[in-house]
């Protein structure tokens, strides 16, 4: 039970975080002109993607750990790895409408598990989706590693706080479209990138008193 409190714990916090790259634009703009039920079967293909990325990052990592000894360093590097999400992410600027994606949105009708589709190849796309997940698999869930169940739970309640969060983000969207400015998403974005930051910090800090 202590495995699934810490996954959702960390779940909503690196969502609050970390969630503001171009899955959630995409969602926020499905949410905002198509409406709650496609954002959410947007975000569903997003979630689909994550759980598949989190096993294999789970799988990599037992091979890593049965020829490490000092995985330690692991979390030292994906804290590192973190602060410069942190960095890239306040830096970022990106606006609620684009051209190309405004006319993907308007022009196009596809079918609803397009949407699904969607979600998962825009997030199988994102480079560093493939270096967020393992670094929390290898940096912050390596004590929960030991047991089977104990790695089911934590990250039961780690993506199902992402798919929570996300469904929340485009039920907004959906109601309150008309307050949303490229000004509001461009505070998200530095907000989550300071997140980022002390979040990685922190990792690392907490990976050297380990390895002590």
């Amino acid at each position: 039970m202590h495995s699934l409190i810490e996954g959702i714990a960390l779940g909503l916090t690196l969502d609050l975080f970390f969630g503001f790259g171009p899955a959630f634009f995409a969602e926020i703009q499905t949410g905002i002109h198509k409406g709650f039920y496609k954002g959410f079967i947007l975000a569903l293909g997003v979630f689909l993607n994550d759980l598949t990325v989190v096993a294999l990052s789970i799988i990599g990592a037992h091979v890593i750990m049965n020829t490490m000894h000092k995985y330690q360093i692991l979390g030292v590097a994906g804290g590192l790895v973190l602060i410069l999400f942190g960095i890239a992410t306040y830096r970022n600027k990106i606006e609620l409408t684009g051209e190309g994606e405004e006319e993907d949105i308007n022009i196009n009708e596809p079918h609803v598990l397009m949407y699904l589709l969607k979600g998962f190849l825009l997030n199988i796309a994102n480079p560093l989706v493939w270096l967020f997940w393992p670094t929390v698999v290898l940096g912050v869930a390596t004590p929960f590693m030991k047991t089977t169940l104990n790695i089911v739970l934590f990250f039961s309640g780690t993506l199902s706080m992402f798919l929570l969060v996300d469904t929340a983000k485009v039920f907004l969207a959906s109601r309150i479209k008309n307050y949303i400015t490229d000004k509001i998403l461009h505070l998200i974005n530095k907000v989550a990138g300071i997140g980022l930051f002390i979040f990685g910090i922190v990792l690392v800090i907490r990976s050297i008193v380990m390895s002590g």
